[in-house]
């Protein structure tokens, strides 16, 4: 066997379930030749990839190694058939798309459903990269476009199309001092914001858009912040916070998707946070008629969320 997806699903159950007959049964294989393609697999290779002598069953060092090998041709091939799809698939309209992991969880599942199904001759091919990345990715002509926020502050040789923004809070735990209880969203004038932004906080990571404006925020009150942690994805950061880690500040779109828990929000004047979505083309690029379709549909999101 040549697949190297196949082995790595192959070498997954075999660890999972640390017996050849039972990693067989649910492979859907014989016993015996699971245990004949190992041993021809560690013949080839001329060493152990399998510690099976002792339960539960663990990879060699060799082992790890041809692991890794496997995962490496996996992904170049998907990456080759990504680049090749133009020519194999001429009929098929691709549009490579750049956007932050994060930022992707709350606008895609708005963006492509209907977008994929009214366009059935279009395939997307994701990019989930920093805004910083995405921005050169697109300068470079790697990507078609992406879809970022804060337009303010990309590079003027990028077209954007803006959507409006949503609503941002600090969000306080039930075990922050300054929990109030039995209210949820506070009046702006209940705290006192300078005062709960020196109190530790759980943060997204420096090269997310939030993380900017936040920045600005402290800078604006002349505060060094106490930082506990830093996460990539504000999800993440947002979910911390739920749970007492510190203090955070998160989009009305985050705090939707949320458990329920006591909390209280404080919203944040939109004169200090108000971060506004966009989708970026380059400049001198033609746009393509499948990129002005996904341009267009992005316009027509309703972004509109309620807490």
């Amino acid at each position: 066997m040549n697949d190297p997806e196949a082995l790595l699903h192959y070498l997954d159950i075999l660890l999972k379930e640390s017996n050849f007959t039972k990693a067989a049964r649910e492979l859907y294989i014989s016993q015996p030749y699971l245990t004949q393609l190992i041993k021809r697999i560690e013949k080839k290779l001329g060493t152990k990839i399998l510690n099976r002598d002792h339960v539960p069953f663990s990879l060699t060092d060799a082992g790890m190694i041809y692991y890794k090998y496997l995962g490496n041709i996996s992904y170049n091939d998907q990456q080759l058939s990504r680049k090749l799809a133009p020519f194999t698939q001429p009929n098929k309209k691709i549009i490579k798309l750049g956007i932050w992991t994060s930022l992707g969880t709350y606008l895609l599942p708005r963006l492509l459903p209907d977008f994929l199904q009214e366009h059935p001759n279009v395939e997307i091919q994701l990019f989930e990269n920093s805004p910083r990345n995405n921005e050169t990715n697109l300068l470079n002509g790697d990507i078609d476009c992406y879809i970022g926020q804060t337009p303010e502050t990309t590079s003027r040789d990028l077209n954007y199309t803006v959507k409006q923004g949503e609503q941002y809070y600090v969000v306080i735990p039930q075990t922050s001092q300054y929990f109030q209880s039995g209210k949820f969203i506070l009046a702006p004038n209940d705290l006192d914001l300078k005062e709960i932004l020196q109190a530790p906080m759980v943060l997204s990571a420096s090269e997310s858009a939030i993380r900017h404006q936040v920045n600005g925020l402290f800078q604006k009150f002349h505060i060094k912040p106490q930082i506990v942690l830093e996460s990539k994805s504000i999800i993440t950061a947002t979910a911390l916070a739920l749970r007492g880690v510190g203090l955070t500040i998160s989009s009305a779109s985050i705090l939707t998707r949320m458990r329920q828990t006591p909390i209280n929000l404080l919203p944040i004047d939109e004169n200090l946070i108000y971060i506004n979505f966009f989708i970026a083309t380059r400049q001198k690029d033609p746009v393509s008629a499948a990129v002005q379709e996904l341009i267009k549909s992005f316009k027509n999101l309703d972004l509109n969320t309620n807490v």
